[in-house]
């Protein structure tokens, strides 16, 4: 386990969430086009405040317990999005990551930089063998970025979860921790 509290890029800051967060947060989790690849529609105010307080006290690193972390950006002190972390709780050298970005900050690398900061951390801090993502097989945004960041796709789900009213197809990405070493070597 460890302590988070920042992470730096060079145009953004991974932090834990604030309660002044709430209205961002609340504004692109409410964005029918952020929310449609993801398990969620929309949040109230009521458990939009719950969930950033509960986030505000999760550590990463607990073993089949996810935390999200929120993505700033550094100038601005905007709210862009946040990262979903989780150790698996059998096999807790592997992790599954996620993510979300308000519609405004999408297609200008942020995600992509969000990432990169999250994956060199995790690598390094939780001596992770392997860490995957998976995404909706509809959603090209999010194919290009992960393997924009050299994952692989080891999988193909055929209608493979219920998802918002209809079956819907998946893709498993991964990538293994001397895969990224050398990745993160060459940049």
């Amino acid at each position: 386990m460890d302590d988070f509290t920042i992470l730096e890029t060079s145009r953004l800051r991974l932090r834990r969430f604030k309660d002044t967060d709430l209205v961002d947060f609340m504004a692109y989790r409410n964005d029918p086009e952020v929310a449609r690849y993801q398990s969620w529609e929309g949040i109230s105010e009521a458990k939009a405040r719950a969930f950033l307080r509960e986030q505000q006290d999760l550590l990463p690193g607990v073993p089949g317990i996810g935390m999200q972390i929120a993505i700033e950006h550094k100038e601005s002190r905007a709210l862009l999005g946040d990262c979903y972390f989780k150790l698996d709780a059998q096999e807790p050298w592997q992790a599954e990551l996620g993510y979300s970005l308000a519609r405004a900050y999408q297609g200008q690398g942020y995600a992509t930089e969000a990432l990169t900061g999250w994956l060199n951390y995790a690598f390094q801090t939780f001596n992770l063998h392997r860490v995957i993502a998976i995404t909706d097989c509809e959603n090209s945004a999010s194919v290009a970025l992960l393997e924009r960041l050299g994952l692989r796709r080891e999988g193909h789900f055929i209608q493979n979860i219920w998802f918002k009213g209809k079956w819907g197809d998946e893709y498993l990405y991964a990538i293994l921790r001397e895969e990224w070493l050398q990745l993160s070597m060459k940049q």
